[in-house]
């Protein structure tokens, strides 16, 4: 991997921020070069969410990313948004639970997965990101399986540290979950 560039996106409420941490904090363990740019509206819960992650092994010249390699959309708005941004070749991850119609893309590989239905079915609340991002784990060489757990460990604060362990398995049931 020389730079990947990494775009999540959905709306307040959906993890997106702590999705694209959580990978960045991989990428710090990892001795890359990281970037990892938030953004919300103003009305955080419900509202638009994005945040951009580069990993990269060479310096990361900007943080603004204008053709992601892979894109996370959590909900409709975010594929309609940021569908035709991906870079030819790249790859687009769906929360098919909530967004029903295909990439309309040829030139890029669509991967669906009922992220936030199996976070229910699960009792697993809110990691529909989780889940979703072990997919994306699955599914490219973004970070080997055996560094989720030391990321993990990084990205939850002492105060939710009840929280590692459902995380760590939300992300597991993403990695083997079959199209």
């Amino acid at each position: 991997m020389a730079t990947t560039k990494i775009l999540f996106a959905g709306f307040g409420g959906q993890g997106i921020l702590f999705s694209g941490k959580f990978l960045a904090y991989y990428g710090l363990l990892a001795d890359k070069n990281v970037s990892w740019l938030p953004s919300y509206g103003p009305e955080m819960r419900g509202g638009t969410a994005s945040c951009s992650v580069i990993l990269s092994d060479a310096p990361v010249g900007s943080p603004i990313i204008d053709k992601p390699d892979v894109l996370i959309a959590m909900n409709l708005p975010s594929l309609d948004k940021y569908e035709d941004m991906v870079a030819p070749g790249g790859k687009i991850f769906v929360d098919s639970s909530l967004i029903e119609r295909k990439v309309t893309r040829t030139d890029v590989e669509e991967y669906r997965i009922p992220a936030t239905k199996i976070a229910s079915d699960e009792k697993m609340g809110k990691l529909a990101n989780m889940i979703m991002l072990g997919h994306v784990i699955a599914h490219t060489e973004i970070m080997p399986a055996d560094m989720i757990a030391p990321a993990m460990g990084k990205v939850v604060s002492a105060k939710k540290q009840d929280m590692l362990d459902l995380n760590v398995k939300a992300v597991e049931i993403g990695m083997n979950f079959a199209e």
